[in-house]
């Protein structure tokens, strides 16, 4: 990983109610469930390839942009900071990224979370903090924002040894 540089795979773009999931033995995209909420993805949501975290699915990933990013496509992302959240599975952080310099310059500006606007942290956080509240035995608890260097520190933890 060169300048906090990793590529991400889109499952979920960004202003969809619908949980989409990688399907390893179809090598695609699933139709996981239909939001019960009337919320949206605020962020388009994936993973970065080649990783494990604690509830034993690649890290999952925000990706901060301005536009919609399909499912089944990979982009190059700076790591920015990271969402730090447990659900009913366990510990399930959320890595913000933006796209690289050399994708998309305009958020070449963009070196922590906190270089976002305030009203995109109040989204992730409120749809975090919503999104599971209808489903059965589901639940959600948002323990703030931190900054790259912990978003980096998780991300090596979730190294899968080659």
């Amino acid at each position: 990983m060169s300048d906090n540089l990793v590529d991400v795979f889109i499952e979920i773009p960004m202003g969809s109610n619908v949980k989409y999931e990688y399907d390893d033995n179809y090598k695609c995209v699933r139709c996981d469930r239909i939001l019960n909420t009337a919320l949206v993805y605020p962020a388009n949501y994936g993973f970065i390839p080649g990783t494990l975290a604690g509830d034993g699915d690649p890290l999952d990933v925000l990706l901060i942009t301005d536009y919609k990013l399909y499912p089944n496509i990979v982009i190059k992302c700076k790591i920015i900071g990271v969402l730090l959240t447990e659900d009913e599975e366990g510990e399930d952080n959320k890595v913000i990224v933006v796209p690289s310099k050399k994708v998309d310059p305009r958020y070449e500006d963009k070196n922590n979370y906190s270089d976002l606007d305030q009203s995109i942290l109040d989204k992730i956080n409120h749809f975090y903090l919503n999104y599971k509240t209808l489903e059965h035995k589901k639940w959600v608890k948002v323990h703030g924002y931190a900054n790259r260097s912990k978003a980096l520190d998780i991300y090596r933890k979730s190294l899968l040894k080659k």
